[in-house]
């Protein structure tokens, strides 16, 4: 196994992030799976490792990155240092980071040998928020051609209340805690502003409705952060796609961070499990 961390990416024109890949090299032409983390998610979070390694395993080029406003920092790259950075992220940012690693990894500078990997077998996994922006980036670029979203949120702003928008209206800012370290998190007016301009690239449900490539739908049905019914609603939005619904399983499949155990918990294992078997199924 071969496990490549920390190649920083400079992505033209926008901040540069860090970006791990994971595989097997035996010469053998491999699909690849670009991993995206949720709102504050990085990379190395908890079992993800683990996770990278049991798709390389697996038979495929497993690429995993932070995302460039992710409040993360070259040099720290699993806390929350830039928090300046956190507060100017937007979704445009990262579905342009997530087109970033995908020219990187089509391009002649991917540090994978060419007998190792199969460049136009390109599919994605996100997690949570990552979920969305897998979705909407599949809608755009005809390079990907499966996605597998887990525990995915189905439409940017359905859950923003109304007071907190009254305040961040006013005050251009609000803050968000961060339930594992305790920072308070700033998000600055421009990304709901963002948000509201780009109706077009940034509505996930028409996105799912004209969708044309093949779909996994995961989610746990004790999702304490996003509702179970997003997944019934995406699986309504796109019928062909298949549906996963983990039973007690929770927003994070039973992850933690830090994972000190060498093995994946159960849940995330079999979602692993059925990721891996759906993108191993040949595209009719």
């Amino acid at each position: 196994m071969r496990f490549l961390q920390n190649i920083v990416l400079y992505p033209h024109g926008g901040r540069p992030f860090l970006v791990d890949v994971c595989y097997r090299p035996d010469s053998q032409p491999k699909p690849l799976v670009i991993w995206v983390h949720g709102f504050m998610g990085f990379k190395d979070w908890g079992p993800y490792s683990l996770m990278a390694e049991s798709f390389a395993a697996a038979g495929f080029v497993f690429v995993k990155f932070n995302m460039s406003h992710n409040g993360t920092t070259l040099e720290h790259p699993s806390d929350f240092i830039d928090t300046e950075a956190f507060g100017q992220n937007n979704f445009e940012k990262e579905l342009d980071d997530l087109g970033s690693v995908i020219d990187w990894i089509v391009s002649d500078q991917f540090p994978v040998a060419k007998c190792d990997v199969s460049k136009d077998e390109i599919n994605l996994i996100g997690h949570s928020r990552g979920g969305g922006i897998v979705t909407l980036k599949a809608g755009e670029d005809p390079r990907v051609k499966k996605i597998a979203t887990w525990a995915a949120v189905n439409e940017f702003g359905k859950f923003w209340k109304a007071d907190q928008m009254e305040k961040i209206r006013q005050d251009g800012v609000i803050y968000v805690t961060n339930g594992r370290t305790g920072q308070r998190l700033p998000i600055y007016r421009q990304m709901y502003e963002n948000y509201f301009a780009q109706p077009k690239r940034l509505y996930i449900p028409d996105v799912v409705r004209r969708l044309h490539v093949p779909m996994l739908i995961v989610h746990g049905d004790q999702d304490e952060a996003v509702p179970p019914s997003s997944a019934a609603e995406m699986k309504e939005w796109k019928p062909d796609a298949e549906l996963m619904m983990v039973k007690g399983g929770n927003h994070v499949f039973g992850g933690k961070h830090p994972w000190e155990s060498k093995v994946l918990p159960s849940d995330l294992k079999n979602v692993i499990d059925k990721t891996i078997e759906f993108f191993k199924k040949q595209i009719k």
